[in-house]
């Protein structure tokens, strides 16, 4: 293994960090309660990762058993007991457990403990993910066909 292409070229360095500070308002509330902090989206870092805070709240929620093509999932608890489903059979994960799920591993996450949790979701590359978030709001009055596009247009295959 070795370093990748530059993808610098300057000589100096830049005055380009990203800060976001604890507290800061989620950028989107979903109806149950759980919201999502956009911490560093595709876009944001060249395509390179997204890196989002998921948390949820004591209801249970969060999606079944599924698989991307194209990138790559990571979970990293931060708070609270979640269920993580990693291809053979649903794990009870806590703060400062990580699941790693390579591209067209199947998985999914659950919170059934009745407590609030919370996560980190790392996917690589840094795919358009905020959309497919964003997205999940309508989903309930899409037709068939509109929800198949759209599971499609994101990645994302359900089992």
């Amino acid at each position: 293994m070795t370093y990748p292409d530059p993808i610098y070229f300057g000589d100096k360095g830049e005055s380009s960090a990203v800060y976001r500070p604890a507290g800061s308002e989620p950028d989107l509330v979903y109806p149950t309660g759980n919201t999502v902090d956009y911490l560093a989206t595709g876009a944001s870092t060249g395509g390179l990762f997204g890196l989002y805070k998921w948390n949820m709240g004591p209801t249970p929620s969060g999606p079944g058993p599924h698989f991307h093509k194209t990138i790559t999932e990571s979970f990293y608890v931060l708070e609270g007991t979640i269920k993580i489903y990693n291809g053979d059979r649903w794990i009870e994960t806590k703060p400062g457990d990580w699941v790693h799920v390579p591209a067209g591993g199947t998985h999914g996450f659950r919170n059934e403990s009745g407590e609030p949790a919370s996560m980190l979701l790392h996917f690589s590359p840094g795919a358009p993910r905020e959309g497919y978030f964003e997205g999940l709001l309508d989903v309930a009055t899409m037709s068939d066909e509109e929800k198949a596009e759209f599971f499609l247009r994101h990645d994302n295959y359900w089992l």
